[in-house]
């Protein structure tokens, strides 16, 4: 197996580079409070927009596969478009970008708007909208991912990353469906008008960062102004499918990236799969009342808030190399604890490691990721890093159905608990204190 220290030489002179021109404590304190509040803001409107419209397709026909077809139209871009909106935020500016897809989610809801006040609401509409607000979401958080490093100081990366974290899950999973449930309740106009507010209210909030907003160019740390125009302009331009195979070669040549990559693609399988069959297995095996499958799932969004507020104080204490482990320990506990029992405290107790687990190494492998890959390749490289995390979810789901088919349900969890405990080798040999410590050059792993 190759080495980690082979291919973190080679963003050093970026690294440098960042470092010698980057933003002071204060901006960076700046940046992340307005990065988080835009967060905070456009997770808040996606999570209503993700109840909005499935809730919306029920009203427009009775049909499974048109209402599923409108959910899908959501998250279908994370494995159409990824890779290619990842060489766009390497390319343009990325504070656009974010304007830029807050415009779309404008354009899309302010063309729902009024055809819902008419009553003509239709699958196609929503499939139409939802696959525009899907692109929106995919711009969105590449381009977010990619500014933090050039908007605050390595030494607040982990601060940023911890603060967006939890925004993402308080916003997203827990008050973006209830308060889009209270909406709608309110009225169809009045929830889609509030996200159409929402969202411009966040284009607004980008005003007040201060930094760069574009990539920087690659360049040696001794190179001049002058050398490193001269090469600029030697080079012919990379299409966008060389761009694309540069992002896929630069993560598989990482032994590093790869391995949380792929551990990352095994663990989401597994996040895809527990909720897929949760439902039935609370309801027809564990016969829970409603409010303790509520419970079940709280305990879920609960630990990846609790995971987001003490990333910071157990990485001094343990490290991040086994804060991170507490991710495969965690999705190997909700795997495994319901073909142990049945129980609701016990699955609820997995369930809330799981979700703590889950944030922590978010926080983690975001922050390794902006210390080691170059800022012209970090928009590719979170890009396909979603695309395998993203796209593993709706690939554990179908499975862990088929092996309730095949095998019955708790075989089936025990099959997916297995599949976390092979990963737990191949990071214990690749995610090493001696990697991570050149990855933050110097930083405690």
């Amino acid at each position: 197996m190759e080495p980690a220290s082979q291919h973190t030489v080679e963003s050093a002179p970026q690294r440098t580079a960042d470092s010698a021109a980057g933003p002071s404590a204060r901006q960076g304190r700046r940046n992340t409070v307005v990065l988080l509040v835009f967060t905070a803001i456009t997770n808040l409107a996606d999570g209503v927009t993700k109840i909005a419209l499935p809730l919306l397709a029920t009203r427009a026909s009775g049909s499974p596969a048109q209402v599923s077809a409108v959910s899908l139209t959501l998250s279908l871009p994370w494995l159409l478009a990824a890779l290619h909106v990842g060489v766009l935020v390497d390319r343009a500016d990325r504070r656009r970008l974010l304007w830029a897809a807050n415009g779309l989610r404008l354009l899309a809801l302010g063309a729902l708007i009024p055809v819902a006040a008419d009553g003509g609401i239709t699958i196609p509409v929503l499939c139409a909208a939802g696959a525009v607000l899907g692109v929106a979401e995919v711009i969105a958080l590449t381009a977010a991912s990619a500014l933090i490093p050039a908007l605050t100081p390595p030494e607040g990366r982990e601060r940023a990353n911890a603060w967006i974290a939890g925004a993402e899950t308080v916003c997203n999973e827990f008050c973006g469906p209830f308060v889009g449930g209270l909406l709608l309740a309110a009225g169809t106009g009045l929830a889609l008008g509030v996200t159409w507010v929402s969202y411009l209210a966040a284009a607004f909030v980008l005003i007040l960062l201060a930094g760069r907003f574009r990539a920087a160019r690659p360049a040696t740390a001794t190179a001049t102004a002058a050398e490193t125009q001269t090469q600029t302009q030697t080079q012919a331009p990379e299409s966008v499918n060389q761009q694309i195979a540069g992002g896929l070669r630069y993560l598989w040549r990482n032994v590093l990236l790869r391995t949380m990559a792929l551990i990352l693609t095994v663990l989401c399988a597994c996040w895809g799969a527990w909720l897929a069959l949760m439902p039935l297995f609370a309801t027809d095996v564990m016969d829970v009342t409603p409010r303790e499958y509520g419970a079940i799932l709280s305990a879920l969004g609960i630990g990846g808030l609790v995971g987001a507020l003490a990333v910071t104080r157990v990485n001094r204490l343990f490290g991040r190399r086994w804060v991170m482990f507490a991710d495969l320990v965690g999705t190997f506990a909700m795997m495994a604890v319901p073909a142990l029992t049945t129980s609701v405290w016990a699955v609820a107790a997995a369930a809330f490691a799981g979700g703590m687990g889950g944030t922590l190494w978010t926080v983690n492998s975001r922050t390794i990721a902006q210390h080691l890959v170059p800022d012209g390749m970090l928009g590719r490289y979170n890009a396909v890093s979603r695309l395998f995390s993203w796209g593993a979810m709706p690939i554990g789901a179908g499975l862990m159905g088929l092996l309730a088919e095949w095998l019955g349900l708790r075989l089936a969890f025990a099959v997916f608990a297995a599949s976390v405990a092979v990963t737990i080798l191949p990071f214990l040999r690749v995610l090493t204190r001696h990697a991570l410590a050149e990855a933050f050059a110097g930083e405690r792993a």
